[in-house]
């Protein structure tokens, strides 16, 4: 990284040995004597508190002093976002942007080259994985001498919690996020992973994920300048290691970015994100100046393209509005095949020490350069019809409170109403992931049945009327096949459950009279014992199956989604 100008100014990496990283309470002192004495720069304050109590802090650089936000909106100003800290082992970005700001405050020049844009940070978004600093929770990776935990307050990780909003953190940046709109964002990270000769490898928002004319320009425009800046600078960088097997030589696909993830969370807003991954195992100093190098080319490109990428914004946004038919899933298309020229170190595995495998290792000696395959498209998967709206009863609160912090415009019913033809999902079956996964049971696999029905709805449930810009982010959280759904995330856990049961010794007589009066009962009976000759002898689930598929005990809400989809 180039040394400062002004020496008044010097960040902790910039005053230590290539090694060191800022510590949370070193970086707000520093942005606070900024702001102070650049107040016609830098506005800078707190956005809210982290679940341990701290204070989350923003900044905002624009070259004329025009900071309020609802001023720069009517203006137009193009927002270019950098989030940090995400992951406070993963530092770089933190002291990349401390350096970035300070420069914008003491170089004019460096200031003016904003032009319209507006530069938004978050310095350190996880502030209690930041505080929670040691040496040795990030295993694999090459320095600084000490640095924070990836974990926040709550033992969460952060960018897993786009979407459900577990911390208090993801509370607050799904607010700010909504408010100020960003049309780019970079949040900056270090990989795990393979070794090879890249300090810098890269994440995009997944092009046909994001879509439309937005996704076409991503792919075919922004991407490629990216990489010929970053050579230009030095920075060699390709695409994240997503292996398709044990090592590069096989090949990668794209990162499938889904809306838990930072990039997949902005996609949902028609932002394009990036992602910057420094690899673990170079030095810390190259991994800062990689970084820094990305932030900049990113920057520069959105500032020279501005007008641009706020068209195709806006084109998405109308365009989500008028949507037919949306994606639910998506899948890596492994039909379609391209090149990568790849630079990358020959693999080597010798007996290990510990048990009876061989071990992976990389011999740095014997560099190779070659072209490796590279998925890079994604396809659909499910899809659904676009209804006109969605009803949410008023009892999901949660859902709802999500839906509002990312600006979603909503409508509470003033009275009772009946919807005569609902589009109604029931749960035939979910597969949940083994474990807690980020403090949910995660449901992997869910299989649905689809019927109309009709629909009582009461005075102050909420109507999601899909004629908005943010119709995407409704889409992607309340159709339950949704990769990150609100359902998928477990919010309506409780509809799984059967709230009422038998005594099998009075049930026998009424399940008897049951598969003589309800029609297709004991058909479905026969088929079950035909099908399960094993149980038979259990009378739990004999009586079981009839109480549960029999209609004289139904419960109405028992596997059936709560939010209804409104065809017309």
């Amino acid at each position: 990284m180039t040394a400062p100008q002004d020496t008044s100014y010097v960040t902790p990496f910039e005053a230590g040995n290539g090694n060191q990283t800022t510590t949370w309470a070193e970086c707000i002192a520093f942005y606070e004597r900024l702001a102070s004495d650049f107040p016609g720069v830098l506005r800078w304050g707190e956005i809210g508190t982290s679940d341990t109590g701290a204070p989350i802090h923003a900044g905002v650089v624009t070259v004329d002093g025009v900071f309020d936000r609802e001023t720069l909106k009517r203006q137009g100003r193009p927002v270019f976002f950098n989030n940090n800290g995400i992951h406070p082992g993963e530092p770089e970005g933190i002291d990349t942007c401390m350096a970035l700001v300070r420069d914008f405050c003491t170089q004019p020049d460096r200031l003016a080259a904003l032009g319209d844009t507006v530069f938004l940070f978050i310095p350190v978004y996880n502030v209690d994985g930041c505080i929670d600093r040691q040496n040795t929770s990030r295993v694999n990776q090459l320095g600084p001498e000490s640095f924070g935990f990836r974990g926040n307050g709550r033992h969460l990780d952060l960018n897993r919690d786009f979407i459900k909003c577990d911390s208090l953190a993801a509370q607050v940046f799904n607010r700010f996020f909504t408010a100020w709109d960003p049309d780019v964002m970079v949040d900056t990270h270090t990989s795990n992973g393979a070794d090879y000769s890249y300090t810098m490898t890269l994440i995009p928002t997944q092009p046909d994920k994001l879509g439309g004319g937005l996704g076409a320009f991503l792919r075919e425009n922004m991407l490629p300048a990216v990489y010929a800046g970053m050579e230009r600078r030095g920075w060699p960088t390709c695409p994240y290691m997503n292996l398709l097997a044990e090592t590069p030589d096989d090949g990668i696909e794209d990162f499938l970015d889904t809306p838990r993830f930072s990039t997949g969370y902005a996609a949902l807003h028609h932002t394009i994100g990036f992602m910057p991954e420094t690899h673990m195992l170079k030095p810390f100093a190259d991994r800062v100046a990689s970084m820094r190098a990305l932030v900049e080319t990113v920057l520069d490109f959105s500032i020279a393209n501005a007008v641009r990428i706020q068209e195709l914004r806006r084109e998405a946004k109308a365009e989500a509005a008028r949507q037919a038919r949306w994606p639910l899933t998506w899948r890596n298309d492994r039909s379609r095949p391209a090149s990568l020229r790849f630079k990358g170190y020959s693999a080597v595995r010798t007996p290990s020490l510990l048990g009876s495998y061989e071990r992976l290792a990389y011999d740095r000696s014997r560099p190779w350069e070659k072209d490796i395959v590279h998925f890079d498209r994604c396809v659909e998967e499910a899809t659904a019809a676009a209804p006109k709206a969605y009803l949410v009863p008023q009892a999901w609160r949660e859902a709802i409170e999500r839906l509002e912090w990312n600006g979603v415009e909503l409508q509470r019913l003033a009275k009772d109403r009946l919807f005569d033809a609902a589009r109604v999902y029931r749960i035939r079956d979910v597969t949940s992931r083994p474990g807690a996964y980020e403090g949910h049971m995660f449901h992997d696999e869910v299989v649905l049945t689809e019927g109309t029905e009709p629909f009582q709805a009461r005075a102050g449930d909420v109507l999601v009327s899909l004629d908005q810009p943010r119709a995407r982010y409704v889409v992607e959280t309340l159709e339950p096949l949704a990769h990150d759904s609100f359902f998928r995330w477990g919010f309506f856990n409780s509809v799984l459950e059967k709230k009422e049961n038998f005594s099998a010794y009075v049930f026998e007589d009424t399940a008897l009279r049951m598969l003589e009066e309800e029609a297709g009962l004991r058909q479905r009976f026969e088929q079950w014992k035909a099908e399960n000759p094993a149980l038979l002898s259990d009378p739990k689930a004999v009586l079981g199956f009839i109480f549960t598929h029999g209609r004289r005990h139904a419960e109405a809400g028992w596997r059936r989604y709560p939010v209804v989809a409104l065809m017309r």
